[in-house]
């Protein structure tokens, strides 16, 4: 007898779980942990950059991988093998201190939060659609700043335990594990509602789809180098790692209900200018963290960067979906490749970059260039009215 699919709110909520995991904590503890890492194992930012960009590697290719045709009817089992390899792999970064160690790890991390982002998506949003609940996206992908938050707090508590680096590692692959039985109790037996038989038809040849994927992709490197080094730029200033792990903490916070709040302003102004506002919003973050000394810079930049990020994600796969409405798994997995791709060459031109001018500033003045010709072109990509 096949059992009832939990509610959507109990979908969403597993939904939140499962990005907390994957992306909130598998992608992003590294931000905090960087510094430690730098410090303790003699780093470069060119090091801390390519360590980074091997995830989005992975993240770019998971995201390819999802499209195919081969996992229609296996999305549940992909999402929680890679929910438990996210959990696996964070513990195994603790354990290891070579480069070629990191990067191999790092990559298959990155796959693996792919997989969980497509599937669990994928999962998810039918049902919401399918029960018209279409408010409850805010929740799913509040997720990633959660994820970030309860992170955060976790690093700040080792710091003041006087834990080394992989003690943050450890504990985060920990967390991961709870939360993958978390998901498994929230999410039941849930598969993808209304799946579409055999595989999903190309996308359009639409000049609005393509502008959408070009936007994505270079708000792909333009959030990433932030959202990769902010921590790192406090170290540089000698914030203290107590301020370290709060400011990253508060980005999270911050995330955790910015999806919902422009969802309400893109209900008024439109989805396209609301992408548009958000990417503005965030140059300015992105500017603060290197302009701005002392802690305002750096907690302006956490509040801006996180309070816009996920909300661009989310308003860049809404805008792709709505632009290719019979195929939502290929255009979800083209776009966070494109994602990817932004994101693989933003920490290397960054981590180069820092490395020979000796700061940050012409990384994050890279970053905000490339997020402010994102949104000009996502708000050019507005579909006319007839």
């Amino acid at each position: 007898m096949k059992a009832a699919s939990p509610s959507p709110l109990r979908l969403a909520l597993a939904g939140m779980t499962a990005l907390a995991v994957a992306m909130g904590i598998g992608r992003f503890v590294y931000t905090p942990i960087l510094p430690g890492m730098m410090e303790e194992l003699h780093l470069t930012p060119a090091d801390a950059g390519w360590i980074a960009s091997a995830n989005y590697l992975g993240y770019l290719i998971g995201a390819l991988a999802a499209a195919g045709g081969w996992a229609h009817g296996r999305e549940r089992l992909l999402m929680f093998a890679s929910l438990a390899a996210s959990a696996v792999l964070a513990a195994l970064m603790g354990l290891n201190e070579t480069m070629a160690a990191f990067l191999a790890i790092r990559f298959l991390a990155g796959l693996a939060s792919a997989f969980v982002m497509v599937f669990m998506s994928s999962i998810v949003f039918s049902h919401l659609a399918k029960a018209g609940r279409g408010d409850l996206q805010a929740l799913h992908f509040g997720g990633v700043g959660l994820g970030i938050a309860a992170s955060s707090a976790l690093l700040a508590i080792l710091v003041t335990a006087h834990a080394g680096w992989p003690a943050g590692w450890l504990w985060s692959g920990a967390i991961s594990a709870v939360g993958l039985l978390l998901v498994a109790i929230l999410a039941g037996s849930a598969t993808p509602a209304n799946g579409v038989d055999g595989p999903e038809p190309a996308l359009p040849k639409d000049r609005s789809l393509t502008k959408i994927i070009l936007a994505y992709g270079l708000f792909g490197l333009g959030y990433v180098v932030t959202a990769t080094f902010l921590v790192a730029i406090v170290r540089q200033d000698g914030g203290g790692r107590v301020f370290e792990a709060s400011v990253w903490m508060i980005a999270g916070l911050a995330g955790f209900p910015s999806t919902w709040f422009w969802q309400k302003l893109a209900g008024r102004i439109g989805l396209y200018t609301a992408y548009a506002v958000s990417c503005m919003v965030e140059v300015v973050g992105v500017i603060a963290s290197v302009v701005i000394k002392g802690f305002s810079g750096p907690l302006l930049a956490a509040i801006l960067l996180g309070g816009t990020f996920i909300a661009i994600t989310a308003f860049g796969l809404q805008a792709a979906r709505q632009l290719a409405p019979q195929a939502p798994r290929r255009t979800f997995a083209v776009m966070t490749a494109a994602f990817g791709l932004g994101q693989i060459i933003g920490p290397i031109a960054a981590g180069l970059l820092a490395q020979a001018s000796g700061n940050y500033v012409l990384a994050s003045t890279m970053a905000a260039a490339a997020l402010l010709v994102s949104g000009v072109v996502a708000w050019s990509a507005a579909p006319k009215s007839p």
